[in-house]
């Protein structure tokens, strides 16, 4: 039997679902779209709950099956007298947000056939009623953006389970080989001292203690340290909050061999220390000088 949380993502088309699934899944949650209400036990028994990676299951279930509203309930009861433990989250919004929604998407209402838009939703409203009353939690979407709405979710998750950790990856680059595609925080260390113009340290690297000493030892590389590393202790944890999975801190200077290696592993440190998830990658340090 699962130890792990398990939510029932459910509610009105458009309000969100898929939203709430892509956090959940970032966070570490299985998570199956569309899952067929008389599968739901069989699953339940699949031995998941072993792989550590993952965090909890989410599952997302609603009028797209057919037969979900004639047998939710039994299922939902018959697993619940088993001691399965699971939160049913129902999403919602208000009436002209959703057509609005559904405007911009262009895509078919799943009870508009033979109906106007409004008509389907209002249909949908109605035979979710029940639902919507047994629903541990409903969560009304309407004055959401798709940020705040993951970073709402994620509180829920975190009240259930510790989730994973956002990956932390500080990258060291040349300019002049190109700006990393994936970068979200891009420094330019090119007003530090460069040591490629000292004839004895242009042919060593930023991960040499020659270099080191060389990069670090300067006033100016101390001041902007402190002032940097006081900026990302500030701004990595509002990531972390907002829901974003994967942030990745670029280093750059001239070559990506001296300067940007030498501050990007002192970055390293500090966020390691912090006991952040974090890695290093020195993509140009074998470029040649």
């Amino acid at each position: 039997m699962f130890n792990i949380t398990i939510f029932i993502i459910t509610g009105l088309s458009g309000s969100g679902k898929s939203t709430v699934m892509a956090a959940l899944e970032d966070s570490g949650f299985y998570c199956v779209d569309n899952m067929p209400v008389d599968l739901l036990p069989k699953f339940l028994e699949l031995p998941i709950e072993r792989d550590s990676e993952i965090t909890g299951i989410a599952l997302v279930m609603d009028l797209r099956e057919k037969g979900f509203l004639s047998r939710y309930e039994n299922v939902f009861r018959e697993l619940k007298q088993k001691g399965y433990r699971f939160s049913i989250l129902f999403l919602e919004a208000e009436e002209e947000i959703l057509v609005r929604r559904y405007s911009a998407t262009r895509r078919q209402h799943p009870l508009s056939v033979g109906k106007n838009l409004l008509e389907g939703i209002r249909a949908e409203k109605q035979q979710l009623q029940g639902l919507r009353s047994a629903a541990d939690r409903i969560i009304d979407t309407s004055m959401f953006n798709v940020h705040e709405l993951k970073s709402a979710i994620l509180d829920i998750a975190r009240k259930s389970k510790k989730l994973v950790p956002m990956r932390i990856n500080v990258v060291s680059f040349g300019f002049k080989y190109g700006i990393p595609h994936d970068a979200d925080l891009i420094m330019d260390v090119r007003f530090l001292a460069n040591p490629y113009f000292i004839p004895e340290l242009k042919d060593l690297d930023g991960e040499t203690q020659q270099i080191k000493n060389f990069v670090l030892n300067h006033a100016e590389t101390q001041a902007f340290l402190k002032k940097y590393l006081d900026l990302l202790d500030y701004l990595i944890p509002l990531y972390e909050k907002e829901g974003k999975a994967y942030l990745t801190i670029a280093i750059g200077c001239t070559g990506g061999r001296h300067r940007s290696v030498t501050i990007a592993g002192h970055i390293f440190e500090h966020i390691q220390a912090a006991g952040q998830t974090v890695g290093l990658n020195h993509r140009d340090i074998n470029q040649p000088v």
